[in-house]
C-alpha cells in the first residue's frame, strides 16, 4: 500500500509516529499494533499505516498514554567488526548490542562501516538525527586515517578538490599529514558530508589503501579517552554547546520554557 496517497500535511503513519516519539522502531511498532497493544483516540488501532498527527493524536500503549520519550543522546566508541544496523542477516555483532543497557529505542546518527571504529552518536530523537546528518548543515567529521605508502601534498590537493563518482561529488574539507614514510602515512581527514565510505573512496582515488580508519570528532564533540565498546550520555547542554542554534528546535520540543 502506498502510504503517500493517504497522508495530508502534518500527518505520518502510526508506525512512524511511534518511531518519531522515540518509543520504538517501525518494525517494533508494527508488532505492537498487530498484538493489539496500541490505541488511538481510545480506539484499538490495527493499521500501522493509519494517518495520525503526532503532536495532536492521543496514542496509548497497553492503555498508558504514549508521550514523547525523554530526550537521550549517546556517544559510543564503536569497535571494528560491528555493523551500524539493528540486525544483521550474517549474524555479525551490531552497535545496538553495545548500547542495550541504555534500555531505550535509539537510532544511529549516520553510520560507520564494519572496518571503521570511533565516535558514533545515537539518539531517540529522529529529528536530531536528520539535522546532524543533513549535508546542507555541513557538520565536520574528523577521522584519523592510516594508508599504505607515502602521502604527499599533491594528493591532499587532489582529494580536497574532489571528484565525481556514481553521480556523487566526493571531497575532503581538509587533509593534514601527521607522519609520512614509504611504508605508510598517517593523516587527519575532515569531511563535511559523510557520504557512504567516503574516506576510503577518496584514498583509493589518490592511489592508497586504507589500513586503519577511526572517527575522532563529530562537530565539536570529541571521542577523547572513551574506551572502545563503551558509551557515555551526551546532555542537551553539551549538544547545544557543540551545535548551537541547529538544535534549538529540538530543545524547545523536549524542554519547553516554564509558563
Amino acid at each position: 500500500m502506498d502510504e503517500r496517497r493517504r497522508l495530508r500535511p502534518g500527518e505520518v503513519t502510526l508506525e512512524r509516529a511511534l518511531s518519531k516519539l522515540g518509543l520504538a522502531s517501525r518494525s517494533e511498532a508494527r508488532s505492537w499494533i498487530a498484538a493489539g497493544r496500541v490505541s488511538v483516540e481510545g480506539e484499538l488501532a490495527m493499521d500501522p499505516l493509519a494517518a495520525v498527527v503526532p503532536e495532536k493524536a492521543r496514542v496509548a500503549i497497553d492503555g498508558q498514554a504514549a508521550g514523547r520519550a525523554a530526550f537521550r543522546c549517546l556517544m559510543l566508541h564503536k569497535p571494528r567488526g560491528y555493523v551500524t544496523t539493528r540486525s544483521d542477516p550474517e549474524g555479525r555483532p551490531t552497535v545496538y548490542d553495545l548500547v542495550a543497557d541504555a534500555k531505550i529505542h535509539l537510532v544511529a546518527v549516520g553510520r560507520l562501516d564494519l572496518a571503521t571504529s570511533g565516535l558514533l552518536l545515537l539518539t531517540n530523537d529522529t529529528r536530531l538525527a536528520d539535522l546532524l546528518t543533513d549535508p546542507a548543515n555541513a557538520i565536520p567529521r574528523v577521522y584519523l586515517v592510516t594508508v599504505r605508502g607515502r602521502w604527499d601534498e599533491e594528493k591532499s590537493l587532489l582529494v580536497k578538490e574532489g571528484f565525481v563518482e556514481a553521480s556523487q561529488v566526493l571531497r575532503a574539507a581538509e587533509v593534514v599529514a601527521r607522519k609520512v614514510s614509504g611504508r605508510e602515512s598517517h593523516l587527519v581527514v575532515t569531511l563535511v558530508e559523510g557520504r557512504n565510505r567516503e574516506v576510503r573512496r577518496l584514498m583509493k582515488a589518490a592511489g592508497h589503501e586504507v589500513t586503519r580508519l577511526r572517527r575522532v570528532a563529530f562537530g565539536e564533540l570529541e571521542l577523547r579517552d572513551l574506551p572502545t565498546g563503551k558509551w557515555r550520555e551526551i546532555s542537551f547542554a553539551e549538544l547545544s554547546a557543540s551545535f548551537g542554534s541547529l538544535v534549538a528546535e529540538i530543545g524547545a520540543r523536549h524542554f519547553p520554557a516554564p509558563c
